[in-house]
């Protein structure tokens, strides 16, 4: 293995190349695209939480037209809560938008993807490996192919960075093969 570094700071042992692995364009995530992405997963990951403020509002609906205990003061936390918790994630998906760690993350990178592993290069000498185990979701998004490493970190590859139809169906193919896309 060879080494290669993204930083002076983080070495990263680049993996042999594969000849038959599916090659790129060059391309960089723009960070409007990782915030709305980013609020997408964590939007499809909380729904399960939405009912807890959706159940507080019930009782204390059923509560008000029983008369048991009539309040409206509820009503304005709950939403107050809601509208702040969903603001602090957006912040969140922001703020890393402009952190030097996580600059890496929106660079230029030409991708080429095998069975063993996805390999970014920003050029020839420098690059990183993924291995497929490191990514915990993927999906076909209308324009896109997004795979979910965490939370708050995607691998964005348009349809129009790879050179051929034939390429889109060979990474389609991996995909299915590695369980990250519904076939």
């Amino acid at each position: 293995m060879a080494k290669v570094s993204v930083n002076k700071h983080q070495p990263v042992y680049q993996m042999p190349t594969n000849p038959a692995a599916v090659r790129t364009k060059k391309y960089a995530l723009p960070t409007k695209k990782y915030i709305f992405l980013a609020m997408r997963y964590f939007f499809k990951t909380q729904l399960k939480w939405g009912l807890i403020p959706l159940a507080l509002i019930l009782i204390n609906a059923i509560l008000n037209l029983t008369g048991v205990y009539s309040n409206l003061w509820i009503y304005i936390t709950v939403f107050v809560g809601v509208v702040l918790y969903v603001l602090f994630w957006l912040i969140q998906f922001a703020g890393i938008t402009q952190l030097a760690q996580y600059k890496p993350m929106f660079e230029k990178f030409q991708y080429e993807i095998d069975n063993r592993q996805i390999l970014m290069k920003l050029n020839q000498k420098e690059g990183s490996v993924m291995k497929w185990e490191q990514i915990l979701d993927g999906y076909k998004d209308k324009d896109a192919y997004v795979l979910v490493i965490s939370k708050g970190q995607f691998v964005h590859l348009p349809f129009n960075i790879f050179t051929s139809e034939h390429d889109i169906k060979v990474f389609e193919r991996i995909l299915k093969q590695k369980d990250l896309l519904k076939a």
